[in-house]
C-alpha cells in the first residue's frame, strides 16, 4: 500500500513495505535465500534493468525492510548494514575520505570513535571531537576541508542533548554533511532528517530487531546524501543475511508498542532512582532535572528504555557487589531487547574534548519489558549490597 504524509508512526511501522498481493496474499514477504539471480536473455542482463540482479544487491525481503525504513525516517532512500557499527562506518565513508576532516561529538559511541582513530586515520580522515553542548558554536571548529559533523543525541552512556538544528545550520553553511546516530530514540521519537540531518542511522540490532537475536544496521539519507551513501554501500561489498532482515522486519512491526512500554517503565524507575541516596545523578533527558531537558522537550516526542546513573563516590567493589547479584538485569553489551541490562562505564577513559569530573561510577541501565515493580525490587536489593560494600 502507498504511504502518505498523514500516516502516523504506528501505522507506518505496521504497513510500510508490505505487499501481500505480490506473494499470494501472505502478509509477510518470503525469506529469499540466494546469491545467483538469472536473467531471461542477454539483452536484459546487459541492460541492468532487471529489478534484482545479484544476491548481494538485494531481494524482495530486503526491499520490504528498506521501504519501511524509508517511510518511518521520511528519507529519500536507505541501505541495510550487517551491524550497527557498520552503519556508523558506512555513513562516514560515504561522505569523507583522504584529506577530509570530520567533527564528532565527544560523547559518541565508543566503537565509532575507535574506527575513526584507527582505520579512519589510516584512510586519511582526520577527526576532531567536540563538546556535545557546543550548539551553534561548532561553527568555530569547521575548517575548509570539514566534510561531515557526526552527532549522537543523546550521547552514548552520558546522555548529553545536542542542539541538532543549530549544528546542522552551521554545517550546511560550510557545505558539510550532518550524520546522526539515532539508535536511542529511533524515528518513532525523533526525526533527524526533519531536524537538519542529511543521514540518519540506527543500530537496528537494538529496538528495530527488539529481541536480542540478530545484528542489523540501517542508514537513511536525504536526496543530497543518497547517491554517495549507495555508492559506498556497493563499494564496501556490504550485505545482510535474509534471515536477519526478516527478523528486523518482524521486530519493526511492534517497535512502537514496545518503545512506549520501555519508556514508561524506564521513567518510573529513573524517578525512583532520583530519590535514592546512593545515586548522585540520573542521566535521563526526559527528566526535568536533566540539563538538556529543554532540548529534549523541543525536539523529541518520547524517550526509550536506556539511561545511566552516577553513583555516590564509593570503591568499584561496591558497584560490583550491586551488579553481580542482580536477578533480572543481565550484565551485557547491546540493549533494546525485551530483557533488562546493566553495564559499567568510565567516560574518563575516552573523552578528549571534555573532562568527566563526577567522582562516582557511571552505570548504564536498559529497562526491558519486565514488570517495573520487580525491577525496582531488584535494584533496591542491589543498592543495599552497594551500601554494605561501600561501608
Amino acid at each position: 500500500m502507498a504511504d502518505t504524509p498523514k500516516q502516523r508512526p504506528d501505522t507506518i511501522l505496521t504497513h510500510a513495505g508490505l505487499k501481500p498481493r505480490d506473494f499470494q496474499g501472505f502478509v509477510n514477504p518470503p525469506v529469499f535465500h540466494g546469491s545467483t539471480v538469472t536473467f531471461p536473455d542477454v539483452d536484459t542482463m546487459l541492460s541492468g534493468k532487471q529489478t534484482y540482479t545479484y544476491g548481494r544487491h538485494g531481494s524482495p525481503t530486503t526491499t520490504a525492510l528498506i521501504e519501511a525504513i524509508v517511510a518511518i525516517e521520511g528519507a529519500a532512500g536507505a541501505v541495510l548494514c550487517p551491524s550497527g557499527l557498520s552503519a556508523c562506518t558506512t555513513a562516514i565513508l560515504a561522505v569523507a575520505g583522504m584529506g577530509d576532516h570530520v567533527l564528532v561529538t565527544d560523547s559518541v559511541y565508543g566503537p565509532t570513535r575507535n574506527f575513526l582513530n584507527t582505520m579512519g586515520k589510516r584512510f586519511g580522515i582526520e577527526a576532531t571531537y567536540y563538546d556535545p553542548l557546543i550548539g551553534a558554536g561548532i561553527r568555530d571548529l569547521i575548517r575548509p576541508n570539514t566534510k561531515a559533523v557526526y552527532v549522537e543525541t543523546p550521547g552514548s552512556h552520558t546522555f548529553e542533548m545536542q542542539d541538532l538544528p543549530a549544528i546542522a545550520a552551521a554545517a550546511h553553511e560550510a557545505g558539510a554533511f550532518v550524520i546522526v546516530d539515532n539508535t536511542w530514540a529511533t524515528p518513532v521519537f525523533f526525526s533527524p532528517l526533519q531536524h537538519g540531518a542529511d543521514i540518519s542511522l540506527m543500530a537496528a540490532t537494538k529496538y528495530v530487531v527488539g529481541h536480542s537475536d540478530a545484528m542489523l544496521g540501517t542508514v537513511a539519507a536525504n536526496e543530497r546524501a543518497l547517491k554517495p551513501l549507495k555508492d559506498a554501500f556497493v563499494q564496501l561489498g556490504l550485505s545482510v543475511g535474509p534471515d536477519d532482515v526478516y527478523l528486523g522486519l518482524r521486530g519493526l512491526r511492534t517497535m512502537g508498542t514496545r518503545l512506549r512500554q520501555h519508556e514508561a517503565s524506564a521513567l518510573q524507575i529513573a524517578r525512583w532512582l532520583e530519590t535514592r541516596p546512593e545515586v548522585a545523578r540520573v542521566l535521563h533527558p526526559a527528566l526535568p532535572s536533566h540539563p538538556g531537558n529543554d532540548l529534549f522537550r523541543r525536539d523529541f516526542c518520547g524517550s526509550s528504555g536506556l539511561f545511566s546513573i552516577v553513583t555516590r563516590e564509593a570503591p568499584i567493589g561496591a558497584v560490583k557487589a550491586m551488579l553481580d547479584g542482580l536477578k533480572y538485569f543481565g550484565l551485557g553489551y547491546s540493549w533494546g531487547g525485551f530483557e533488562s541490562l546493566a553495564v559499567v562505564s568510565d567516560p574518563r577513559r575516552i573523552r578528549t574534548a571534555t573532562t568527566w569530573t563526577d567522582p562516582g561510577h557511571v552505570v548504564r541501565l536498559h529497562i526491558g519489558l519486565e514488570d517495573p515493580a520487580d525491577l525496582v525490587a531488584d535494584l533496591e536489593a542491589g543498592l543495599e549490597r552497594f551500601n554494605a560494600a561501600a561501608g
